[in-house]
């Protein structure tokens, strides 16, 4: 019995690749500016479930700001 023209895609997988960066080129899409501000903090589950939104969180944290005394 011939084998089968059409192989599944888990016969083409390897068990590990390597990339070269070195030839890695930047992606030409991104928007550059806003990923150079963007900052990622890791929230509590019990304050993720109150601040569900970035929106939310920075409002949030504006207002603590401009209750702080500023020395």
């Amino acid at each position: 019995m011939p084998s089968d023209p059409i192989s599944s895609p888990e016969d083409d997988l390897q068990p590990e690749y390597r990339f070269d960066y070195q030839k890695a080129k930047p992606n030409r899409f991104a928007a550059r500016n806003q990923a150079e501000n963007l900052r990622v903090v890791v929230l509590d589950d019990d304050v993720a479930r109150v601040f569900t939104t970035p929106e939310s969180v920075n409002k949030a944290l504006r207002a603590l700001i401009e209750a702080i005394p500023q020395s």
